[in-house]
């Protein structure tokens, strides 16, 4: 009996540190799903290097307060399955989101974003973000900008100038 009760203390820490060390973490009611579905789903969480996973309620309990997420206990109702990202806190949110509106069996519930309890609306908006790659690429060109137009203003200055001297 206590190898149980020390395979549910395992369970609990591994959940908590998920919990503690994922940027987003989606919890989702996959009832009425088909195995297809549920596969699919899960195909596309892996290949974005998200971790999606079916705990009991319990041990989610326990882990959600241990990471002082106590406030998740009230979503963990029901069949649940949870995505965590590590990396990319976007990629869960737009998956689950995007799967949801084909699919709607699948129901966002709750979501954890940097440790902060996030609304649906508020794991929707996030879903609707380019991802990672997306930013940084804006953010670089918008860093890219001022240099490009200081160069273009040079190279016109220089052109005037080598107009004028001939």
């Amino acid at each position: 009996m206590s190898s149980a009760i020390e395979q549910k203390k395992r369970i609990v820490e591994e959940i908590t540190e998920k919990l503690k060390k994922s940027q987003t973490t989606v919890i989702v009611d996959y009832r009425g799903l088909n195995v297809a579905e549920i596969t699919e789903l899960r195909k596309q969480l892996r290949e974005a290097g998200v971790e999606f996973k079916v705990y009991k309620n319990t041990l989610m309990r326990r882990a959600a307060e241990k990471a002082e997420l106590s406030q998740l206990n009230e979503f963990l109702t029901g069949p649940n399955a949870v995505a965590f990202s590590e990396h990319d806190p976007v990629m869960p949110a737009k998956i689950l989101n995007d799967f949801a509106k084909k699919n709607e069996k699948l129901e966002i519930k709750a979501g954890v974003v940097e440790g902060r309890l996030v609304s649906i609306s508020e794991i929707k908006a996030l879903a609707e973000l380019p991802p990672r790659e997306g930013l940084l690429s804006m953010l670089l060109s918008v860093l890219q900008a001022p240099v490009r137009n200081f160069a273009l203003a040079v190279k016109a200055v220089a052109d005037q100038k080598e107009g004028q001297s001939a």
